[in-house]
């Protein structure tokens, strides 16, 4: 069985229970989240959501690339949200390469060098400052005042808000 199967298996078995309001594409806080694709940070249970409340965005690193930009501008000029809230977190495995050694590694296996940037870091503060001000001055985003930036601590499960 693959892991695909095994997910497909348990929603079977779960049915329908999962709490919120599905009547809108619109989400009832007016909140966008830009997290990390990282297994580890469970969204809905560390902030409480329930279906329909807000829209979750993934990447790798939680980074605000063009198409988080994307993202973000639907979501707020279709979608009625007003605030984006971007988590990035301890131990991410983006801080453990580099631009050239992944590029590198991609061009040597295939040939192709990428043409986008990796996002890679060093200190997830300042990861988290640079997504917040790809934000803040976006054009095509309508609501900047309130974007947010915190680090999600992978262990203790906690939030610290970054300036």
């Amino acid at each position: 069985m693959t892991s695909i199967d095994v997910l497909l298996k348990r929603n079977r078995e779960i049915g329908n229970i999962v709490p919120g309001d599905r009547s809108s594409p619109k989400p009832s806080l007016q909140v966008s989240i830009l997290t990390c694709m990282d297994a580890r940070i469970r969204v809905f249970e560390i902030f409480g959501l329930l279906q329909g409340e807000a829209h979750v965005l993934r990447n790798a690193g939680g980074v605000v690339t063009d198409d988080v930009i994307r993202s973000l501008a639907l979501s707020q000029r279709k979608l009625g949200t007003r605030e984006v809230l971007i988590v990035q977190h301890t131990d991410c495995g983006l801080s453990t390469v580099t631009e050239d050694e992944f590029k590198d590694e991609l061009e040597s296996a295939t040939g192709l060098r990428p043409t986008w940037a990796v996002e890679a870091f060093r200190k997830v503060e300042d990861s988290v400052r640079t997504s917040m001000e790809r934000a803040r001055r976006s054009d095509f985003l309508l609501h900047t005042d309130n974007v947010r930036g915190f680090v999600y601590d992978v262990k203790a499960g906690s939030l610290t808000e970054v300036k």
